[in-house]
């Protein structure tokens, strides 16, 4: 039976993924910070991936019973998991800019530096997923978008440096149709409809269209695959908004 580890398995995306890897036969593992899993899994690890960059005694903890979940391998790791903390940088505190680095990107180094004996069994593989914020970003998003910038950043070095072991790819979803989303227009739902407009698809994405990427990343069809970085973002990337 093939293994995943997906982190943020609580998230709309979390669960979308565990779903579909139950589906076609798999152990899922899945990680967040809820004590239960909101999700279809296999096993499940409350695991606080801020405290995992912080507090060795915890991170000892955490990845022992990562590793006894994963005992005959690990074919694929999804590093999902995020926090998104906006403000102006006068009121960026460190505290929360340190958060962000922790869960969107030094919690990815830990795992896959931890997990890659149980990773390089199964000739496994990574999918990290980044963010458009990594290339294109907006006003308030400088701690998040610097931790996506960084993850792509790992992944491409990562997958120079592990090519011949594992595999290390990474996908930048745009908007994806999520609570996390919708939280973020809760004040002007009129601009979530606009904001399918800025898309050349004319629509924003769905949980299924990041599980669908995940699934051809973690396929072993897909063994030269890496280094990627797939923009999931219905072509927004390439488009110029000059005024008309």
């Amino acid at each position: 039976m093939k293994t995943i580890l997906i982190t943020g398995s609580n998230g709309a995306i979390g669960q979308g993924l565990c779903q579909s890897f139950m589906e076609k036969g798999w152990w899922v593992v899945g990680t967040d910070l809820e004590e239960k899993s909101k999700g279809n899994t296999s096993a499940y690890l409350a695991i606080d991936l801020d405290r995992l960059c912080e507090d060795s005694a915890y991170n000892d903890q955490a990845i022992k019973g990562i590793l006894c979940e994963c005992e005959e391998g690990l074919d694929v790791l999804v590093n999902n998991a995020a926090t998104q903390i906006l403000a102006p940088i006068e009121d960026l505190t460190f505290k929360n800019w340190q958060k962000t680095l922790n869960v969107n990107l030094n919690s990815v180094f830990i795992l896959i530096k931890e997990l890659l004996p149980k990773l390089e069994k199964k000739k496994g593989n990574v999918v990290n997923i980044a963010s458009i914020h990594a290339t294109l970003t907006k006003p308030n998003f400088s701690a998040y978008a610097t931790s996506k910038a960084a993850l792509v950043g790992l992944t491409k070095s990562l997958a120079v440096e592990l090519g011949s072991r594992i595999r290390v790819n990474a996908i930048c979803p745009a908007a994806i149709d999520t609570p996390m989303l919708h939280e973020g227009f809760v004040d002007n739902p009129s601009n979530l409809k606009e904001l399918k407009k800025f898309h050349p698809t004319n629509t924003i994405g769905t949980v299924s269209d990041v599980t669908n990427v995940v699934i051809f990343l973690a396929n072993n069809d897909s063994v030269f695959l890496n280094g990627s970085v797939v923009n999931l973002d219905g072509g927004i990337s390439h488009c110029l908004h000059d005024p008309e």
